[in-house]
């Protein structure tokens, strides 16, 4: 078994899960800030952005979590907003800090493409460590192996789906820092995270258990089919419209 429980402030126990989402997030903003010095962004700016987009982002991914747990929920309103049991989705944070993303930046008149290309490499890192709070919590599992790298949870060895998570994540990392030194379009960072993301998650959704079915294809692999056919439709608009093809 493990403990859950990192330390205690004051007899109140603060939770691993909390410890590595809040890391993720910490290292994610000091990655963001460190590229807005690059991409030559206000730090304001970007702070103001993140102040938006992370609230939004936290919110999006509960009500995601609970949609799709609405079953064991329907009706519990404390376990609905008890964020220390673990419970967030990602792609209902994406889809959440987008929406205020795209308002802010709307309001404030500032390019929300670039914004996007200067936070997700931060995101990306953010949510590699995040999944070590699935760790603790011993959630997100996969479904039996006997793999020998496979972790015994819930009366069996099971696929480590969040440590297949957090390498992929990594990778991912290197690689949008990688691209970010000779991509001069606008948004194609962002669009590269949607696309990079998505492909390492459609098969790690491939052996996850207890997750919900969309026909024979698991519902966060359909997600991950769609956010990567709008992550290529993307990136070709952004570059079109970079040579000058759109107006």
């Amino acid at each position: 078994m493990v403990d859950r429980i990192a330390f205690h402030v004051f007899g109140i126990p603060i939770y691993w899960y909390g410890v590595m989402i809040s890391l993720g997030m910490l290292l994610g903003t000091l990655v963001a800030l460190h590229r807005a010095k690059q991409y030559g962004v206000d730090e304001d700016h970007l702070l103001g952005f993140l102040l938006v987009a992370v609230p939004a982002a936290i919110v999006g991914s509960r009500l995601v979590f609970v949609f799709a747990n609405w079953e064991t929920m329907a009706g519990d309103w404390r376990a609905m907003v008890n964020l220390r049991q673990g419970g967030l989705s990602i792609h209902g944070a994406v889809f959440g800090g987008i929406i205020a993303g795209s308002i802010y930046t709307w309001v404030k008149k500032i390019n929300f493409w670039t914004l996007a290309d200067v936070c997700v490499p931060g995101l990306i890192l953010g949510q590699a460590i995040g999944r070590w709070g699935n760790y603790f919590n011993q959630e997100a599992y996969g479904v039996p192996t006997d793999l020998p790298w496979g972790l015994y949870i819930d009366g069996a060895y099971r696929h480590p789906i969040f440590f297949y998570e957090f390498v992929w994540n990594l990778l991912v990392f290197a690689y949008l820092l990688h691209v970010s030194k000779k991509e001069k379009v606008r948004g194609a960072i962002f669009a590269r995270y949607l696309i990079g993301y998505s492909i390492g998650r459609f098969f790690i959704e491939g052996v996850r258990a207890n997750t919900l079915f969309w026909g024979n294809l698991r519902l966060g692999q359909l997600v991950s089919i769609l956010l990567i056919i709008v992550g290529l439709l993307l990136l070709g608009w952004l570059k079109r419209r970079d040579k000058g093809v759109l107006n």
